[in-house]
């Protein structure tokens, strides 16, 4: 029998809630030399970290996790790296205090340790399966899934091209050629008054980016796909939209808009 550490690795995006989830489990052997195992596992799934909040920056805690597991190599440098982890992303990241384990195998232990520590079962904490923040979410996941999530740019803030003080923020937004593309998660379900509020804006929006950057803005619009298309209302917003110029695409549509928009990147 050999002598372990681990620790876990914890995602904290509200401090003053300190709700939390793991993301991450390192070990390494103690008494070793840089010959003793040292391993670290991340989330296989993020469902659980996009549970808690579903515009997390996965890429980010998987690059953490991945740069632990270079500094672990080197037994001397595990303080020094948990420190500098502590102090750049103490707002985010949290560590699990240090606990000693025996076992016979590393590898072996630390994949049972991922079972238990990134991978238990949380009924009660699912994405929702409607509405904007599921369209959000299945945003991301294609996104991610074409590797290009990390060249968008997230939560553009509307005042930069109105006036400050304006609360409105759009979800992702690209630069392509002479144009600027943004891409917004809206739900048709129930009320339309987001949709209706956003169509209304977006000339004026349209306008300050060509002001500002002398691009044409677009935007896409993406809905869910089985909205009521028979409603009065969903009717109207869908025609503001349209005569407003902003392009409206279902959540199944996202695998060719990830594509086109993976193309124009050249990603």
């Amino acid at each position: 029998m050999k002598q372990f550490e681990f620790f876990v690795l914890r995602y904290v995006p509200d401090a003053v809630k300190h709700e939390c989830v793991n993301f991450g489990i390192a070990m390494y052997e103690t008494g070793a030399t840089v010959n003793g195992f040292a391993g670290v596992q991340a989330a296989r799934d993020w469902r659980r970290v996009r549970c808690l909040d579903p515009q997390a920056d996965t890429e980010m805690l998987a690059a953490i996790v991945a740069d632990i597991r270079q500094c672990l190599v080197d037994p001397a440098q595990k303080d020094a790296m948990l420190k500098r982890l502590i102090d750049s992303f103490s707002n985010l990241i949290e560590v699990s205090p240090t606990k000693g384990l025996l076992a016979e195998d590393g590898e072996r232990e630390l994949r049972a340790l991922s079972t238990m520590y990134l991978e238990s079962a949380i009924p009660l904490l699912r994405l929702p399966t409607r509405g904007r923040v599921a369209i959000l979410a299945q945003m991301i996941d294609e996104f991610e899934r074409r590797a290009i999530l990390k060249l968008l740019l997230r939560d553009i803030p509307i005042a930069t091209y109105t006036r400050p003080g304006d609360p409105m923020k759009l979800d992702f937004g690209y630069g392509e050629g002479n144009e600027f593309k943004f891409l917004h998660a809206l739900s048709l379900q129930s009320r339309v008054d987001q949709a209706v509020m956003l169509a209304a804006r977006f000339p004026a929006i349209a306008s300050g980016v060509k002001a500002k950057n002398g691009a044409e803005a677009k935007l896409t619009a993406v809905v869910e796909d089985d909205f009521d298309r028979t409603r009065e209302e969903v009717g109207f917003a869908l025609n503001m939209m349209e005569e407003n110029r902003i392009r409206v695409a279902t959540t199944r549509e996202l695998p060719s808009i990830a594509e086109e928009i993976r193309l124009e990147l050249r990603a």
